[in-house]
């Protein structure tokens, strides 16, 4: 018996002594917690918990019994402090029994008194009119065990007025402690006793003397005249009237004393009666001590009251007991079927629970108890998470417990739940949310959080309680319950498969009204109808998306805490492999919409790079979506990395080049995007120190765009695919080598399309005015005046080389090599095409053409290819070659006059050592 207290000490009795069934109380130190604690009271070794009244922990009163010893201790047992001693002790007075000759002054208990009217026809033996203590000294009746006096002794009584009476015996037991001497004075006191008696006696008859002889004269008339009537029974006889002389006084005497002697017996009876209600209070109002304690919820106390009587009165045969232990029956009868209903009762904690079972197998329930409660939880765990999805789908945003504004109206089931403490431990997971947060949240991501709510609430409870029902714990461990801990141990392990069924259809109904609201494909038709129905629900973003599979997992490690098998989690773990997978998909896909919106935020306004801000949100935006996918892509213990999956590795890449070819279609776009019809600011874009931030409502010129998307493509193959297959491979993507490829390949052939269109726009204007220049005013190379200088179609070709070159310079720097090469190319190539068409040239025609190609190779020397000087070199063998050296020296003089009046404007072509500063 396990001690959490102090044994029970008694340090006081009052009064000291006393006789049989004397009330007595009893103080002390750590006399019981309760009625239902205090176990055991003897008083002289006798047993008195029966009459024990527990008043306080140092205080309880009782009624003495009739016990074998004249004096012992006072003892007290109780269940927390185990068995007690006692400092003080009682002293039981056995009280001289009173005949019905002997006078008293008190009224006579019926335990002491001995009716000798019982029978009144029997004579009254002599024997039972003798004195108590015949030997007329003290009683002391020493140690000697009965055992041994009873083995020696055996049939034998100490009883005087007994047949079987033993003086021996006698001796022994009233006089064992008397010494030699006290004996001796017994003897002469017997003796005296005898000499009187028989010394009374005689005297009474010498007394007496006149009086026996006047009956014996009237005894012999009486013969006398017997024999003088007859002996016959005649009417009117003597002996006739003698006979109803003698029923007459008998019926007089009866008269007179039949009242007196009435009440005596109804005295008595009504003495006895109140001594056995008196006796076996505690059964007599068992009944009504058990409705009373079943309306406070001492459920406790009636348990034990009920287990005292069926020990006292289970197996009696007395009429009265039987008629009041059938009502006790009754009302624990009652009492069982009040306590499984409770049981049963939804919602309610798992120490309820606990309690109600180990009252019910107390009570030697029918059934087991346990089980029918974990069958009943486990049914209303299915129904709350099922009517979580009906409400959705019905339409009613309907919340569970502290997820839900007051007023709200709420199914009974769900109202219960929300009040019970392990679903707001439950609820405590996650961040309190504001009041509009049920309004703003998808409804199926309030689903799954008032599904995990559910199942963190009550699943844990549920899996506790079997746990209990398995080990026994759900049973006291002590000798009395050891056969209710092996039964339940016995059907715990018969029905271990069916709980694991019952996990299972948890942990797949939970799965299952997950993928109904978030992944019906991968449902079965046949099952659409249960879980399914949200089809007119938005599909969830991945930001979503990435908080139902947080709630999914913390409901996941939860359960994983609870050290339930991993095989009866399987699911949860499949479900939230599916929902990585959907998730990273759905992001994807989302990013490439947000890709494609991007071209509404251009601004078309170039930092000193010649790089709007749409590559860099571009990166932005795939950073954020990479982000984004950090929580879902993680490897939780137990979890499988998607991005190992063959098939998930092929759709991630594919969508991811397909978000990289989404962009190079959006700057295509905004490079064939058409002028609009609304005037804008004039900007001047030919200025190099032009202020990054443009005028608002600036739209630049299509070739400005087609210069701008020119740049950024650069930037992107530079700078953007790389820095994004870094991040890809950080965030655990493969394959980043062809989606870089792929990328790259993409955005060359857009720069190749936005480049040739761009050369023929500014290219083929420049190349087709030179050949009208060079014929203006019907000039012919055969007939011509000496050179003067290079003429004005050549300067007005240099100046619109030149106004490309500040356009491509204003954008972008880099450009203007690659610009330049190509335009200095169409125009040398066209130059080769003039001078060869030429039939013959003048001696001062071939010297006006070699002026001006070499002015214009000159010029433009910074950026001459092979293909141009190719052509150059064509062009000038085309001419006839010099042979006077004042030909010679004239066309260097021109040359250098050319290069000096025009010095201001040929610096732009000269190699530049300004460095753009980055904004």
């Amino acid at each position: 018996m396990s001690r959490s207290r102090q044994p029970p000490l008694v340090t006081g009795i009052s009064p000291k002594e006393g006789a049989a069934w004397t009330k007595v109380t009893i103080r002390g130190e750590n006399l019981g917690t309760g009625p239902a604690d205090l176990i055991g009271l003897s008083i002289c070794g006798h047993n008195c918990l029966l009459t024990a009244e527990w008043m306080s922990a140092s205080k309880i009163v009782c009624r003495v019994g009739p016990a074998k010893d004249d004096k012992g201790e006072i003892i007290v047992t109780t269940k927390s402090g185990g068995l007690g001693t006692s400092t003080v002790s009682f002293k039981l007075i056995r009280p001289e029994r009173i005949g019905i000759l002997d006078q008293s002054a008190v009224w006579v208990e019926e335990m002491n008194y001995y009716d000798l009217r019982t029978d009144r026809n029997k004579g009254i033996s002599p024997l039972s009119l003798r004195p108590a203590n015949p030997l007329g000294i003290d009683v002391d009746k020493g140690k000697i065990p009965p055992k041994d006096v009873e083995l020696t002794f055996p049939g034998m009584s100490g009883d005087f007025t007994s047949e079987n009476f033993s003086a021996t015996l006698y001796l022994i037991e009233n006089h064992a402690g008397s010494s030699f001497e006290q004996l001796k004075v017994a003897a002469v006191n017997l003796k005296k006793h005898s000499t009187k008696k028989n010394e009374g006696s005689l005297s009474s008859v010498k007394g007496g003397l006149s009086t026996f002889f006047e009956a014996q004269d009237a005894l012999s008339a009486i013969h006398q005249r017997l024999e003088s009537d007859g002996t016959e029974k005649v009417e009117g006889s003597m002996t006739q009237r003698l006979e109803n002389i003698l029923n007459r006084a008998s019926d007089t005497a009866d008269t007179l004393f039949q009242e007196v002697l009435g009440r005596k017996d109804k005295a008595d009876s009504t003495r006895n009666a109140l001594n056995v209600l008196q006796r076996f209070k505690f059964l007599f109002n068992l009944p009504l001590n058990i409705e009373r304690n079943i309306q406070k919820g001492d459920y406790d106390v009636v348990i034990n009251d009920y287990e005292k009587a069926k020990s006292l009165f289970g197996n009696t045969e007395v009429a009265v007991f039987k008629k009041v232990y059938e009502e006790v029956e009754t009302r624990i009868g009652a009492l069982k079927r009040l306590l499984l209903d409770k049981l049963l009762q939804t919602p309610s904690t798992l120490h309820d629970q606990k309690r109600y079972i180990r009252y019910l197998s107390d009570l030697h329930a029918a059934g087991d108890p346990a089980w029918q409660c974990i069958f009943a939880q486990h049914k209303w765990i299915l129904q709350l998470m099922q009517s979580c999805r009906d409400e959705f789908v019905g339409g009613q945003r309907v919340g569970v417990g502290a997820l839900e504004p007051e007023g709200d109206t709420r199914p009974a089931a769900l109202t219960r739940l929300g009040h019970t403490p392990s679903l707001k431990r439950g609820g405590s997971l996650r961040t309190p949310r504001p009041s509009t947060w049920r309004f703003e949240t998808p409804q199926q991501v309030q689903l799954v959080e008032k599904l995990s709510d559910v199942v963190i609430g009550q699943l844990p409870n549920f899996w506790k309680l079997w746990i209990s029902y398995v080990n026994g714990s759900l049973f006291s461990e002590t000798g009395e319950k050891s056969g209710q801990v092996e039964k339940s141990k016995k059907n715990a392990r018969q029905r271990q498969n069916d709980f694991k069924k019952m996990i299972e259809e948890l942990t797949s109904r939970l799965v299952k009204l997950i993928r109904g609201a978030l992944l019906p494909a991968t449902l079965p038709r046949g099952e659409l109808s249960l879980y399914g129905g949200w089809e007119s629900k938005a599909e969830l973003t991945g930001a979503w998306l990435t908080q139902v599979i947080h709630t999914v997992r913390g409901c996941h490690d939860a359960l994983s805490a609870l050290e339930i098998p991993n095989d009866l989690l399987q699911v949860i773990q499949d479900l939230l492999l599916d929902l990585r997978v959907h998730c990273l998909m759905v992001t994807l896909h989302h990013a490439a919409e947000d890709v494609k919106r991007l071209a509404e935020k251009e601004d078309w306004v170039v930092d000193n790079e010649g790089i709007t801000s749409l590559p860099s949100q571009f990166e932005q935006c795939l950073v954020q979506m990479l982000q984004s996918l950090k929580e879902p892509l993680e490897t939780k213990s137990g979890e499988i990395n998607v991005l190992q999956l063959d098939q998930v590795q092929d759709q991630a890449a594919e969508l991811s080049v397909s978000i990289m070819k989404v962009f190079i279609t959006c700057l295509e776009q905004l490079s064939t995007k058409s002028d609009g019809d609304t005037s804008h600011l004039p900007v001047d874009l030919s200025s190099p120190d032009r202020s990054p931030g443009a005028p608002e409502g600036f739209s630049p010129t299509s070739e400005q765009r087609l210069l701008i998307i020119l740049s950024n493509c650069q930037y992107l193959e530079r700078h953007t695919f790389l820095n994004l297959a870094d991040h890809l491979e950080k965030h655990g993507f493969t394959g980043t080598e062809k989606i870089t490829r792929v990328s790259v390949d993409a955005v060359r052939e857009l720069d190749h399309n936005l480049f040739e269109a761009y050369i023929e726009r500014r290219a083929d204007p420049i190349a087709g005015s030179l050949e009208p220049g060079i014929y203006a005013g019907y000039f012919d190379w055969r007939d011509c005046q000496t050179p003067a200088g290079v003429r004005n179609y050549l300067k007005e070709a240099l100046v619109n080389i030149i106004t490309v070159h500040a356009e491509v310079f204003t954008v972008s720097k880099d450009l203007v090599p690659r610009v330049l090469s190509k335009i200095v190319e169409s125009v040398a190539d066209e130059m080769c095409r003039l001078m060869q068409c030429v039939s013959s040239f003048s001696k001062n025609g071939a010297l006006q053409a070699r002026l001006e190609l070499c002015a214009l190779r000159d010029a433009i020397s910074t950026y001459l290819n092979s293909d141009s000087n190719s052509s150059f070199k064509l062009a000038l063998d085309a001419l006839p070659p010099l042979h006077s050296g004042a030909d010679k020296k004239l066309l260097e003089e021109l040359l250098n006059k050319f290069k000096s009046s025009m010095q201001l404007q040929l610096a732009c072509f000269l190699p530049s050592s300004f460095q753009p500063v980055k904004r």
